[in-house]
């Protein structure tokens, strides 16, 4: 980065996951809004000079913002995620959509940066994508897209999201390079350390239900499993499957790891490790639950990190 930094507003906030990748990248984070309130709290705790509106975006007044060089929005994906009922624009969630270009209109950013489910450009026979596309393209936007796996970006975890990136400028839009794909050269237990006790809590009983079906199913300590619809899962090749908001909701839901201890559930911060988030970034004092579904509602920091710099390297004067 050059001496001025870029400047960025962040929508859909969550707990910071895309502010601190940009952040990381050299950006300056202006202002964020965030509606739910526990993620608020571990958002003001990491950035605590940064400007949070807590509430619903649907309340901000766009005047009242800052102008910033980039606008980032994470914004909701369950009503497009193959795991929800895809109801897409038909979902006041999906619809939310439409408040970011709301606060584009007036604010008139150089990029838009959007992160959402894989499924977003097959939703409904492409028709949302298009939509999407189509908004941003009548303000005069150029278009660029990706649909990238984490672990294709050496996180060992898949995650596969769509990444769309904005640009006023066409010759910005032609410079700009999504980042290589990387070797993976970490697997789970790289950035889980089995030989460390956690707190007893995250243990399961010797003859509780859990203990007893896994320790049944466990045929492979380097793996992580966890409980769905469908039996016990397990991962492949040392590399987790993608982390779930609904951690938070269902306790059984909690991938589950063989320690040198016992048998245990991950815990928040080692799920914040297969997101690729820094050890320093911490939790506040909120509820365990409320942790787990902020940890499976955010992103893949190093991934954004690359974007956002290729974004920098194209737009700096």
């Amino acid at each position: 980065m050059k001496d001025k930094s870029l400047r960025i507003g962040s929508l859909f906030a969550g707990i910071g996951g895309i502010d601190l990748a940009f952040e990381q990248a050299g950006f300056e984070i202006v202002w964020a809004n965030e509606i739910d309130p526990d993620a608020c709290k571990t958002y003001r705790h990491n950035f605590p000079s940064t400007r949070l509106i807590e509430g619903d975006i649907k309340d901000i007044e766009p005047c009242s913002l800052e102008s910033v060089d980039v606008i980032t929005a994470g914004f909701p994906c369950q009503s497009f995620s193959v795991c929800g009922n895809q109801k897409g624009f038909n979902d006041n969630r999906g619809n939310l959509f439409f408040e970011i270009i709301r606060i584009v209109d007036v604010l008139n950013p150089a990029v838009i940066f959007l992160e959402n489910v894989a499924n977003l450009t097959e939703h409904d026979n492409g028709r949302t994508f298009n939509i999407i596309h189509n908004e941003l393209a009548y303000r005069n936007y150029y278009i660029r897209y990706i649909i990238a796996d984490a672990y294709d970006y050496g996180i060992p975890q898949h995650r596969t999201r769509t990444y769309i990136v904005a640009f006023k400028s066409q010759e910005a839009c032609v410079n700009f390079k999504f980042p290589d794909k990387v070797n993976l050269k970490k697997r789970i237990f790289d950035v889980i350390d089995k030989a460390a006790k956690v707190d007893d809590s995250f243990y399961a009983k010797p003859d509780s239900y859990q203990y007893k079906k896994l320790s049944e199913f466990i045929k492979d300590d380097g793996q992580i499993y966890r409980f769905s619809d469908y039996g016990i899962q397990s991962s492949k090749d040392g590399i987790s499957f993608t982390l779930k908001a609904n951690m938070g909701t269902w306790k059984e839901r909690i991938p589950y790891i063989k320690d040198s201890y016992g048998i245990r559930k991950i815990t928040p911060y080692e799920c914040l490790a297969l997101q690729g988030f820094p050890q320093e970034y911490r939790f506040p004092k909120i509820p365990i639950a409320s942790a787990y579904k902020q940890c499976g509602n955010s992103v893949v920091v190093p991934i954004i990190r690359k974007i956002a710099e290729q974004i920098a390297i194209v737009i700096m004067p």
